[in-house]
């Protein structure tokens, strides 16, 4: 990676995504939409995803479609977001952002092939970590833009004019990414790269993170791509084992869980009284508190028990999410329930860099050396399912009360809890009954 200026276009491409993430689901909301229509809107977004990732990284094999790919969903995400606002329908609205994650899902594997041209195989960790600060840095300059404009517009103009016109900005951004997408994304190598699955599924696995996106939108179309590229079914079944399997039971569990209560959470803040700019403010305080707490998460892991690390961050979600519900709705204060809130906020980010470094860890320790990249790709397999899952159980259950689609978030996550332990005790029952090398 000779000429790195296009991880900055990528930045300045992902300030629009990360707008795009809380503003189209608010917009919704303005437009009348209930959680049943914010659980549509999120699964869609999880959905289309796959197909999107799958698709654009098999093209990618051919060095020419490269810059194609990227700056055409690109001005696709430009011209959507610049028209969403137009919209008076909330179907049509859901049709929009079902374009508006499929181009960014067909961005990802390409971006992730990219960093790893011209680069040794034991460099390309740290080149993940670059890509993964230009685009998590720019998803939460998209929420700080959303902070700022929905503030300062809203008080001037109404905040429904707010939110159209911060589409239209965020549309530039996305329209200014592609231009320089267009004049510095290289178009030659990197077919080295895609011979390799495995190699860049356990290089993205062990990569640096600064995951601002993770917090509130845990599913990455970009390591589908490389983690089921390599995936063989039946191999993978052969050398199946029963530890493995109940750890990603625990993963459907508390993946489902996750969108369950993120899925319906905007309708929910904003029933509760919260403008646009403080429900930006309490994404944005969640998403930099797991970006900051990364290296702590992983000091953690290397230092304890990596399973009963996980169970800890698991534990604070499952309780952390429910107390969401209580806070909204008892915490009616001005000032204390928005402090109370904000630190629920945070809690909820430190629990995800817990969570994300020790799940991909996990796996990679009970899969059997020869199907460890099987066992990636059927993880990230099941964290898109789980996310539209969720998202679509959370919708209908919010419906009845976001107390009860809350409560079930947070036990969902503790179920999964209870399976890591499980998962624990048959890991140290294997390792007991192996026989000793002398």
């Amino acid at each position: 990676m000779t000429d790195s200026r296009w991880l900055y276009a990528w930045g300045v491409a992902s300030i629009a995504l990360g707008g795009a993430s809380l503003l189209v689901p608010l917009y919704v909301v303005s437009l009348g939409g209930g959680p049943v229509d914010l659980g549509l809107l999120a699964a869609s977004a999880a959905f289309v995803g796959v197909p999107g990732a799958l698709g654009s990284g098999r093209l990618a094999a051919t060095q020419r479609a490269r810059r194609p790919i990227v700056v055409g969903a690109l001005l696709s995400l430009a011209f959507v977001l610049g028209v969403t606002p137009m919209a008076r329908s909330i179907e049509v609205v859901l049709v929009a952002n079902a374009v508006i994650w499929f181009a960014s899902a067909a961005i990802s594997p390409v971006v992730t092939l990219m960093v790893t041209v011209g680069a040794p195989e034991a460099d390309w960790g740290n080149r993940f970590a670059s890509l993964n600060a230009a685009q998590g840095w720019g998803w939460a300059g998209g929420l700080v833009l959303g902070v700022a404009w929905t503030a300062v517009v809203g008080h001037l103009l109404g905040p429904a004019m707010a939110q159209r016109t911060l589409f239209w900005v965020i549309a530039v951004c996305a329209g200014v990414g592609a231009l320089l997408m267009a004049r510095w994304l290289p178009t030659k190598g990197g077919r080295r790269a895609l011979n390799a699955p495995r190699t860049v599924a356990r290089a993205l696995a062990r990569a640096r993170r600064t995951n601002v996106r993770g917090a509130t939108v845990p599913f990455t179309p970009g390591r589908l791509f490389w983690s089921t590229r390599g995936l063989h079914p039946r191999r993978f079944a052969a050398r199946f084992s029963r530890t493995l399997g109940v750890y990603f039971l625990a993963v459907v569990c508390f993946f489902t869980g996750f969108s369950v209560f993120f899925a319906p959470l905007p309708v929910f803040l904003t029933e509760a009284g919260y403008s646009s700019d403080e429900v930006f403010v309490l994404y944005l305080i969640s998403s930099l508190g797991a970006a900051a707490f990364f290296v702590t998460a992983g000091r953690l892991a290397s230092t304890y028990d990596v399973s009963a690390v996980q169970v800890g961050g698991l534990s604070l979600r499952a309780v952390g999410l429910p107390a969401v519900a209580v806070v909204g709705t008892v915490f009616t204060g001005p000032l204390s329930g928005r402090l109370v809130l904000g630190a629920l906020f945070l809690i909820i980010g430190l629990a995800w860099a817990i969570v994300a470094v020790t799940a991909s860890t996990l796996v990679t320790r009970l899969a059997p050396v020869d199907v460890r990249g099987e066992a990636l790709g059927t993880f990230t397999a099941l964290t898109a399912f789980a996310g539209g899952v969720g998202s679509l159980l959370g919708g209908v259950l919010a419906r009845t009360g976001f107390e009860l689609a809350f409560g079930v978030a947070g036990g969902l996550v503790f179920v999964g809890a209870l399976v890591v332990l499980v998962v624990r005790t048959l890991a140290t029952e294997t390792t007991a009954s192996e026989p000793a090398v002398t």
